[in-house]
């Protein structure tokens, strides 16, 4: 059960490490099913790692001379906390196949992150940005809706580029769709959002295929899936119309959408699941937003403040 094509990619040479890391990859490819990025990302982590160590046997003093060298480096919190999460499944994975005895990242810290606080639009601002497309013409009718089903499900860029046109029932508001580690989750859709996909598909998809087929929901002018790159840029454009200038990106958009569910009184435990999050504590940050928000409102309107 050999495929070193990913490992290949970022140059592993044989060795007793490197067989370890192809099977590991090997094993998350197979067993685990993870998407080609993810795997892409664990191996260039990895031999990163291997190219450190080079022949050490000692995993300990190879892990912790390896992370602080990512902290020698300069390397940000999250980046060396991906690091570290590679290093511990890599090695959760040794352990159980017997060929480590203890792992080396049990009693390793992760870095802080989010150190600042993410940022996210408020609600004028995001309506500001909604009625920016012109829906006179097609392509602005596809610019309304994607940034409508983008603010109303919270999704990745990535995901909402790969919407197909059977993964959103406009009848029931929901939308299914693909996430990381190709684990699938249903979002509901609000009825602003409904109506603007609905739009879309009536008088602006078809005019912009121009008789080509597409099983994508959001198409270009050439029949393909409209691209991460060219939805930052279309996003960019109407930030500016909006009078957002700086820092504005889809991860915002996605910001303010999990901000404004918490505010409106939704439960944690709920955005994790719209949001696609594995663990909690990720989702957890959006508790320091209005953490945040609150001690400003308590610091500007309390009298004894």
């Amino acid at each position: 059960m050999s495929d070193g094509s990913t490992t290949e990619k970022v140059g592993v040479r044989k060795g007793p490490l490197a067989s370890q890391i192809t099977e590991f990859l090997n094993f998350c490819k197979i067993e685990k099913g993870l998407a080609a990025n993810s795997l892409s990302a664990y191996a260039a982590d990895l031999e990163r790692f291997r190219l450190f160590s080079g022949t050490s046997e000692n995993h300990g003093s190879a892990v912790h001379a390896y992370l602080n060298s990512l902290y020698e480096a300069k390397l940000s919190s999250r980046s060396i906390a991906r690091h570290v999460a590679t290093l511990r499944n890599f090695y959760s994975f040794l352990l159980r196949e017997g060929q480590v005895r203890t792992d080396p990242t049990e009693h390793i810290r992760t870095p802080k992150q989010w150190k600042t606080i993410p940022k996210f639009l408020n609600l004028s601002q995001i309506d500001k940005i909604l009625q920016s497309p012109d829906e006179t013409s097609p392509t602005g009718m596809r610019d309304r809706a994607m940034l409508e089903l983008l603010y109303a499900s919270g999704l990745r860029v990535s995901e909402l580029c790969r919407v197909g046109v059977s993964d959103l029932n406009l009848e029931l508001g929901v939308l299914r769709t693909t996430g990381k580690g190709n684990k699938q989750r249903v979002v509901p859709v609000g009825r602003s959002a409904v109506e603007a996909v609905r739009r879309y598909l009536e008088s602006g998809r078809g005019r912009i295929l121009k008789g080509r087929g597409s099983r994508y929901l959001f198409v270009t002018a050439l029949g393909g899936a409209m691209t991460r790159q060219a939805f930052w840029k279309l996003l960019g454009v109407h930030g500016k119309k909006a009078g957002i200038f700086r820092n504005l990106s889809p991860h915002v958009v996605r910001h303010s959408f999990a901000t404004h569910l918490l505010e409106g009184g939704a439960d944690l435990r709920s955005v994790q699941t719209m949001l696609g999050h594995a663990d909690i504590s990720t989702t957890q940050i959006y508790t320091h937003v209005m953490r945040s928000r609150l001690r400003k409102t308590l610091d500007e309107h309390h009298p004894r403040a």
